[in-house]
């Protein structure tokens, strides 16, 4: 299910902003855009992400605006090494101008800056929970929504079948009376016993109740299914299926043309219930 969610807030080094968005798929895929000098505040991001959804595909980028409780101070450690760097180079190169304060300053990892990691860690973290809770609510709604557009098509689905379930015993009727005509036509003087079983038989196969009860009983599931909320997405989705195999039979099995437009009704309805199901979660 699609989503966006964005925060931000203070924190020991600045201003800390996350934004979270939410593409469907089959399973979990959460994909940091993160600063180097945050990355250690990935594992608890990934962790709590995790704990609040199931599938999907969640691109992550969390920015830091510097603010001025990011005190620099100056890496002993790597003033020492950049010297060391410093003096073989002017002696590789004596006639070289020596480096500005500028350029020293702008050196990588020559200053840092006086952070409480914990509590930078902490912020993220609430940051996290806040882009979470708006995601999820944006999620929910957008879900009602779906949700509501396939219980529709379900009653539509509904509506077909006890449409055409009182027309079945008439179809197979005119079919068995239609095949038996062109059965005397063809073998004439043929044992009355021997057309009716043959009849019987080919009735049989042209009798679609079953298959209605079974879209009953499928149709009832879904509005359970989503009903009781919840991650929906994979078990609507085996539904789904199971309603285009019915669907894709009862056709296969149309003794009229009142139950074959019902079936590709039945078809296209069920169509629509899953492609609505691919944005579930």
């Amino acid at each position: 299910m699609t989503g966006y969610a964005q925060a931000s807030a203070g924190s020991p080094r600045g201003t800390l902003s996350l934004e979270l968005r939410s593409v469907n798929a089959r399973f979990l895929d959460v994909q940091f855009r993160i600063a180097d000098e945050l990355r250690a505040l990935e594992p608890v991001l990934r962790e709590q992400i995790g704990a609040r959804i199931a599938r999907g595909n969640r691109p992550c980028r969390v920015a830091l605006a510097e603010g001025d409780g990011a005190a620099p101070r100056l890496n002993e450690e790597a003033l020492r090494r950049l010297r060391a760097v410093a003096d073989a180079a002017r002696k590789a190169f004596p006639e070289a101008a020596p480096p500005s304060l500028a350029e020293l300053l702008r050196w990588p990892g020559v200053l840092v800056a006086e952070v409480d990691a914990e509590a930078l860690r902490s912020a993220a973290a609430a940051l996290c929970r806040r882009a979470l809770d708006e995601l999820s609510a944006t999620r929910t709604r957008e879900g009602a929504k779906l949700a509501a557009g396939i219980v529709q098509r379900v009653r539509e689905m509904r509506a077909q079948v006890d449409k055409v379930a009182p027309l079945v015993p008439e179809a197979v009727a005119a079919y068995q009376q239609k095949i038996t005509e062109r059965l005397r036509e063809a073998v004439g003087s043929a044992d009355d016993e021997r057309i009716r079983t043959e009849i019987a038989l080919f009735a049989s196969k042209a009798d679609v109740a079953e298959e209605l009860d079974r879209l009953k009983a499928h149709l009832g599931e879904v509005e359970r299914v989503l009903g009781a909320g919840g991650a929906v997405g994979k078990r609507l989705d085996f539904l789904a299926q199971e309603l285009n195999r019915e669907a894709n039979t009862l056709a296969s099995k149309a003794a009229s043309s009142a139950v074959a437009d019902c079936a590709l009704e039945l078809k296209l309805l069920t169509e629509q219930i899953r492609e609505q199901v691919q944005n579930l979660e």
